[in-house]
């Protein structure tokens, strides 16, 4: 079964690697930039570059979709560099396409904080898109960067999804009617995000569950279900937010970044539910939606074919989707 998950921040090493073949994982979002600068995120591609080398047998370098269908010939991961903030493009547009070369295919318009581009959901004001954000959207657009609103305010998803010509993703939240986390999205961003062809990743983060870590198996594949029922089964992936082995040092920088001196709450990285701990328990979802009463052939689509047809339409450069 192909399963893609599209929002990995792991404590990369060979044993992960392992895990993900294990758990027969063909295809991962990773997490290249955070709060970086542009020369940062480089440096990042600059250490997975390092990590192709050594490990050529597990692991390479995805592009385009048919880079997922190789991976699961091959036995091998398939592996998407993505940035959870626009602070590597600093105030430059024409950085997108230059990261775009660079392999970079999904980045977000912002990560909770107000950005350059868009508001974050943890913004009291929420004044959506901003007229960078529209330019970049476009930018974005024609070069075949796909845009991911998983930490973007309400209004900045449903402008974003307005003026992009493509699809756009979310690529690791739930509903917010199963649990109430200001991550997660409201029924009328969802239904939106379906009608434009876009595609939701389900969050396994314990924060984004209904019951954090002691969330059931049972209680997140029904949750699937109703959302199936929301937006049609083929708008529906896994985007993990899987951050295994990190240390709990790593969780501050990704709440405080440099922008705060103030201790952000929370804690360090909650527990994983029991049923998904690490790369290895990818099946588990899908021996959990079999038993909610999903078909294989939906359950093929959830696990990864709809995350796989959205590659295909949305990493090629294109002037015909500009407006």
């Amino acid at each position: 079964m192909l399963i893609v998950d599209c929002l990995q921040y792991c404590n990369w090493s060979e044993a992960i690697f392992r895990d993900m073949r294990e758990g027969g994982v063909t295809a991962v979002q990773a997490t290249i930039c955070y709060h970086e600068s542009f020369r940062e995120t480089a440096a990042n591609i600059a250490s997975w570059s390092r990590r192709f080398e050594r490990f050529p047998h597990l692991i390479f370098h995805g592009l385009a979709g048919a880079d997922v269908r190789r991976a699961e010939t091959q036995g091998r991961t398939a592996i998407f560099f993505g940035a959870q903030n626009p602070s590597c493009i600093e105030d430059d547009i024409g950085l997108i396409a230059i990261l775009h070369r660079l392999g970079l295919r999904f980045m977000q318009l912002s990560y909770n904080n107000q950005s350059l581009l868009a508001t974050g959901c943890h913004e009291s004001e929420d004044s959506g898109l901003t007229r960078m954000g529209r330019e970049v959207v476009r930018e974005m657009n024609r070069v075949g960067l796909a845009i991911d609103m998983s930490h973007s305010s309400e209004r900045s998803i449903l402008e974003a999804i307005e003026h992009s010509a493509r699809p756009i993703a979310i690529t690791h939240a739930n509903p917010r009617s199963w649990h109430a986390s200001p991550r997660n999205k409201s029924d009328d961003v969802l239904k939106a995000l379906a009608r434009s062809g876009g595609m939701l990743g389900f969050s396994l983060y314990p924060h984004h569950l209904r019951d954090g870590s002691n969330c059931t198996l049972k209680d997140f594949c029904a949750m699937i279900a109703r959302t199936a029922d929301l937006m049609g089964i083929g708008h529906l992936g896994l985007g993990s937010d899987l951050c295994q082995d990190q240390p709990d040092a790593v969780v501050h920088w990704m709440r405080n970044g440099r922008w705060t001196r103030t201790e952000a709450s929370g804690g360090g990285f909650p527990l994983q539910p029991a049923w998904f701990a690490s790369n290895r328990d990818h099946r588990n979802i899908a021996e959990g939606l079999k038993t909610t009463g999903f078909a294989d052939a939906e359950i093929a689509k959830i696990m990864g074919g709809n995350w796989l047809k959205f590659f295909d339409q949305s990493f090629g450069g294109s002037e015909a989707v500009r407006q």
